[in-house]
């Protein structure tokens, strides 16, 4: 029987309770000594199968796209579509001691945002729609800008460069984002390898809080298309748009 919960309340606690499922196995994994293979594929699978149940049982009539789920060919025609990324960030959380990894919840509804959330779990911590966080204010010479641990994309090294940011790396996608809703970093930009479970969730919570949001070509992000591959994003301050997109553009 669907749940009395609104949307925005659906994604907070199923973004949340994720995250405790998945700290609770994550040491329990650890204690037994499990490889980081193990340790991945068991948190995935997990996640997976506790959202699974809680769409079915709370919201069954909404198609779900999900990075660890079956394609459901409902969401070609749907105005509802859950976009869920179940453990965003595997690898970071299959190392000890790394925090830097999330749980991804939105709703795309009718071209728009309907709700999402955002868990960071090591830091007991969820954003969301419903309880937008507060635009830190900014009073840095410097913006720092956020990328991935193991690469820089070049269109962050333009920004970088035009900016004349400081840098600093961290592992997921939600992570990153929401550092720059934290106000410990300022600017966030991804070219290259990324789906739409990404960046979803990460994008309305950042958007509710007032934050610019786009494609690297500064066009807003169109969710729920058919192909799931959306390689490119941007999260950042809004007084730093024009300085961002004209570092990469020119």
């Amino acid at each position: 029987m669907p749940s009395t919960e609104t949307d925005g309340q659906l994604a907070t606690r199923l973004a949340t309770q994720t995250g405790h499922l998945l700290l609770e196995l994550r040491a329990k994994l650890f204690a037994q000594g499990a490889s980081t293979w193990d340790v991945k594929d068991a948190g995935d699978a997990a996640a997976q199968r506790f959202l699974a149940a809680e769409f079915a049982a709370h919201r069954p009539n909404d198609a779900v796209l999900s990075e660890e789920g079956r394609e459901d060919p409902r969401r070609f025609g749907a105005d509802r579509v859950w976009i869920v990324d179940p453990l965003d960030g595997t690898r970071e959380f299959s190392e000890q001691g790394r925090i830097d990894w999330a749980v991804h919840i939105a709703l795309w509804e009718d071209g728009g945002f309907g709700a999402a959330a955002v868990s960071l779990p090591s830091l007991d911590r969820t954003f969301t729609t419903d309880d937008p966080t507060p635009m830190p204010p900014f009073d840095r010479e410097r913006p720092i800008l956020v990328t991935s641990r193991n690469r820089a994309p070049y269109a962050a090294v333009l920004v970088a460069e035009g900016l004349g940011c400081d840098a600093v790396r961290l592992g997921s996608a939600g992570a990153k984002a929401m550092s720059v809703v934290m106000g410990e970093t300022d600017i966030y930009v991804h070219d290259g390898g990324m789906y739409q479970w990404d960046s979803a969730a990460p994008a309305g919570v950042a958007l509710a809080s007032g934050f610019h949001v786009s494609r690297l070509d500064g066009s807003p992000i169109i969710y729920n298309d058919r192909d799931p591959w959306l390689p490119d994003f941007i999260v950042c301050r809004p007084e730093l748009t024009e300085g961002v997109l004209k570092a990469m553009w020119g």
